[in-house]
């Protein structure tokens, strides 16, 4: 079942007809305890109308787990949901793949409709069908493929962000230009995510996510080119998964200074700010974005040196990443757990470490190995070289 992506421009209208044009006994919304204060009001009315249950998680990633997917089973089973409801997933990355599996493994499977509120969801997570939770310290080992009905992208929501996580989801935004067109990346680069213009945004946020349709559809189960949407994954994964196993937090990202207020953007009041910077990962460890943009320039090092890609860009990209998403510590000591991590990663075929590699802005090259040397000189770069 392919996924209906609708840009929103009126969000009440548009979950009000979504929900009207699928199947459903019951309605289910499923919300953290951030986005329950923060969003759920922005769309409340509405699902007052149709009777639903709120069912309310634990925000952050470290709560992805099995223990809370049971919950929501056991939640949606206590409120009578049948194989003909519907879940509605607002929140997040972590609300909506954990959602979606939820829905897509309740009694074989469930309708369910995600409504991405923030930038990473908008443009990854709530997109292209994959669905799971984390498991044995991993990101995202188990899970299903499993296609949302709709995907309402509305940047509403993203008022009530800081600007730590508009950075985090823009750093995928940056992997789409990249894997895609010379003029889209020139825009990233030159756009102002610190202070952003949130109509503008929206534009591009509407653009990105039509070049991940684009692969999705042409792989839908990742067999051949959908494996490009994993640029600097490899190692933004390792580095992500790296932060949150050290006690107390070995991986720090400095932030430059933060504007708390988008062009564009609904003056945010105290409440909501403090709710937006709770979204943040906890003190030391690395947001999903920070991670990715961190493995964008080493993977770009790599693509570099083995693929041809053109050095000037590789600096202009290493030099935007910098600017905006400070810089990340780790030492040398720290590559055979970097490395052993990069090991585990699902892309991988054996003991070989995969990567998708470019020889320039959308030239892509998938099932591109490199050798260990040539990822410490990548930690290197990402440390020491930009």
């Amino acid at each position: 079942m392919q996924q209906r992506v609708i840009i929103s421009q009126d969000i009440e209208h548009d979950l009000a007809q979504a929900i009207a044009e699928t199947e459903h006994d019951r309605v289910f919304v499923l919300t953290d305890d951030i986005t329950q204060e923060c969003c759920l009001p922005k769309v409340a009315v509405l699902l007052t109308k149709h009777n639903a249950t709120t069912i309310t998680i634990r925000h952050d990633d470290t709560n992805k787990t099995l223990d809370t997917l049971a919950d929501v089973w056991t939640a949606l089973q206590q409120g009578g949901a049948t194989r003909h409801s519907l879940l509605v997933n607002l929140g997040g990355g972590m609300v909506t793949d954990l959602g979606g599996f939820a829905a897509a493994t309740f009694k074989r499977g469930i309708h369910f409709i995600n409504i991405p509120t923030t930038l990473l969801a908008m443009v990854d997570a709530a997109v292209g069908g994959k669905t799971g939770i984390n498991f044995g310290g991993l990101k995202n080992e188990v899970g299903a493929f499993a296609n949302a009905r709709y995907v309402i992208v509305n940047t509403c929501f993203l008022d009530t962000l800081d600007t730590a996580n508009l950075c985090s989801g823009y750093a995928e935004m940056l992997k789409h230009s990249l894997i895609s067109n010379a003029q889209m990346w020139a825009e990233h680069v030159n756009f102002d995510i610190l202070q952003p213009d949130l109509a503008e945004l929206q534009r591009m946020v509407a653009a990105s996510i039509a070049v991940k349709e684009h692969i999705v559809a042409d792989d839908p189960h990742e067999h051949g080119i959908r494996k490009a949407l994993n640029f600097g994954h490899t190692i933004g994964h390792a580095l992500e998964e790296f932060s949150m196993q050290q006690p107390g937090g070995a991986v720090v990202s400095t932030a430059p200074t933060k504007q708390e207020i988008p062009k564009g953007g609904a003056v945010i009041s105290a409440r909501l700010l403090q709710l937006a910077r709770a979204r943040t990962a906890p003190k030391n460890t690395l947001l999903h974005g920070y991670a990715v943009a961190f493995g964008l320039i080493g993977e770009l090092y790599i693509s570099a040196r083995k693929a041809g890609f053109p050095t000037a860009r590789l600096h202009q990209t290493a030099r935007f990443i910098r600017e905006n998403y400070g810089a990340v510590a780790f030492t040398c000591d720290d590559y055979p757990t970097l490395l052993n991590l990069m090991r585990h990663d699902k892309k991988n075929t054996a003991d070989t470490i995969n990567f998708t590699l470019l020889h320039d802005i959308g030239d892509i090259r998938i099932n591109q190995t490199a050798t260990d040397e040539e990822i410490r000189e990548a930690l290197d770069f990402i440390r020491e070289g930009y």
